[in-house]
């Protein structure tokens, strides 16, 4: 009897950092161009993917990426949407943004990049999480929606808002040693998701 061999992945959900600037280019060049244009909300050339990929690990806010065997497969981004953001506090309102190659959606990836976002703006001062996609982004809605984001469509668009509560001590301290742990993992262990995925 031949055995079955189930398409699940296993994968690694981590904070980017600098060193991560070229995989984080490739992951945006192997998008096919539905899932560019849902990530960017229209058509995006090959020239304006660089140019964004080269500055998006320096830009205020944070980056989460989902590795499976080594290779960043997933991407979310957490954005401040006001003035007086700093590395450490974003504000009160904040947008996230994700996307997942085609090839390994419905696997928990997004949900994981979703998860590790609303933490992060949760213990960086944000009180109100935004995602906003196209209306014809089903896997964004799903996932908002299942994260209990109030969706409201206004033509093209979908704009959805999760309320955060307030973080705790322990969650505090929790996301401080997630922080240097993801650090180690990019910085001391470049290999090692590739070895544990």
């Amino acid at each position: 009897m031949a055995v079955r061999h189930l398409a699940v992945s296993a994968h690694a959900v981590r904070r980017l950092w600098p060193a991560d600037r070229t995989a984080v280019l490739d992951y945006f060049l192997r998008l096919d161009p539905e899932t560019r244009a849902n990530r960017f909300m229209g058509h995006v050339s090959e020239a304006g993917v660089r140019a964004y990929a080269a500055q998006a690990l320096n830009a205020e806010g944070v980056m989460y990426g989902a590795f499976v065997a080594g290779t960043l497969r997933g991407l979310g981004e957490l954005r401040p949407m006001g003035p007086g953001a700093s590395s450490y506090v974003l504000g009160p309102r904040a947008e996230a943004a994700f996307a997942v190659e085609r090839t390994f959606r419905r696997q928990g990836i997004g949900a994981a990049l979703f998860a590790r976002i609303a933490r992060a703006a949760r213990h960086r001062g944000v009180v109100d999480l935004h995602v906003r996609c196209l209306s014809g982004n089903g896997p964004m809605l799903r996932l908002a929606a299942k994260h209990g984001a109030e969706l409201q469509h206004a033509g093209s668009e979908t704009e959805g808002a999760l309320h955060l509560d307030r973080p705790t001590p322990f969650s505090l301290w929790h996301e401080s040693i997630a922080e240097a742990f993801d650090f180690t993992l990019a910085v001391s262990f470049p290999s090692r998701e590739r070895a544990s995925a």
